[in-house]
């Protein structure tokens, strides 16, 4: 991963030096948080840094992975495209 101000740097370089990679979107992952309100910032940076890459590369990154079991509806509304929501599914880990 990298950090968002390096993100047109490495989309760059992969253009340039993987032609046969395709970038098909971007995750995050935020700190844990009790109310999921309060990553709903770094799920819409996410999403504007997307929206910002594809305006500058001229590309389309249709994914969005971003939320889990605990805030995936606020990642949802942000604009996730893919969810993890394991342990919401299968229970928490042992």
């Amino acid at each position: 991963g990298v950090e968002p101000e390096n993100a047109a740097q490495l989309m760059e370089y992969i253009l340039k030096n993987a032609p046969l990679l395709r970038v098909r979107g971007l995750m995050t992952i935020p700190p844990y948080r009790e109310d999921p309100e309060e990553v709903r910032p770094y799920f819409r940076r996410l999403r504007e840094l997307r929206d910002k890459l594809q305006e500058e590369f001229g590309m389309e990154l249709p994914e969005l992975s971003m939320g889990m079991s605990h805030d995936y509806p606020v990642a949802i509304e942000e604009g996730a495209t893919i969810v993890r929501v394991g342990s919401a599914i299968f229970g928490e880990r042992e």
